[in-house]
């Protein structure tokens, strides 16, 4: 296949860090960097997907959208791996809860992602329902959240191609193999696992829980920025260990 120019991502390469925070909504991409980094600049509008480079505790740091969905997970995560040379692709993003006892506002850090998409097969002729995030850098952020004294939980994530709340999840749930336990569900986290895998780099996911079916909560606005802080926290303090 012939060498092609990235579309959705139009910046000097230099611009673009190593490590990449990846969030769904590009507001919150601003928002982070505002928030977080020293001296950020934006780097990419294409599309309205907001990009921007700056530094956390001294360490470039790039911040940008990845859309909703495993296809604009794709797109954005394959550019960054292929054009960018970028090395690492944490995503954090919000989640339902699948288990009782895990609460809203509770982390999960995904261990793997099951998914029903034929995204990866698509893509590569991936045959597999299943995907996995770097081990080494999971043991990161779980050493991590270990030390910032967060809540936290591993396990398997469900990545579907619908939002969940729109569906009957149950439906879904009760086609998965029993020796599978799904805790969360979500978007993107299959397809950025397996891209990584392909372009031979690095990638993890970090979720914030915002709904669950066993509890009726429904965070205010500030208490969900709040408790995206902390996963926003966890993400930055992990790659800027020692270990990285």
């Amino acid at each position: 296949m012939a060498q092609l120019e990235p579309l959705h991502i139009k910046v000097d390469k230099e611009k673009i860090a190593p490590i990449v925070l990846m969030p769904g909504d590009p507001l919150r991409a601003k928002y982070i960097a505002e928030r977080f980094l020293t001296n950020p600049i934006l780097v990419n509008n294409i599309r309205n997907m907001l990009g921007y480079t700056g530094t956390y505790k001294g360490i470039p740091i790039t911040v940008i959208g990845s859309g909703m969905g495993m296809p604009s997970m794709g797109i954005y995560s394959y550019e960054l791996f292929t054009f960018y040379n970028v090395q690492k692709i944490i995503r954090i993003g919000t989640c339902g809860a699948n288990k009782e006892g895990i609460n809203i506002s509770d982390l999960i850090i995904a261990d793997r992602a099951y998914s029903e998409s034929k995204f990866a097969y698509t893509f590569s002729d991936y045959p597999n329902n299943i995907t996995y995030p770097s081990k080494e850098l999971n043991e990161i952020i779980i050493n991590t959240a270990k030390e910032m004294g967060y809540k936290y939980y591993v396990g398997t994530i469900l990545t579907m191609d619908i939002f969940g709340p729109y569906v009957d999840e149950e439906r879904i749930l009760n086609r998965i193999p029993r020796n599978i336990e799904i805790i969360g569900e979500e978007m993107e986290a299959f397809g950025l696992f397996h891209i990584a895998d392909y372009c031979n780099k690095e990638a993890a996911c970090i979720l914030t829980v915002t709904d669950s079916k066993y509890s009726e909560i429904i965070l205010s606005d500030e208490e969900r920025e709040k408790n995206l802080n902390n996963m926003i926290l966890l993400a930055l303090n992990s790659i800027t260990r020692k270990e990285n």
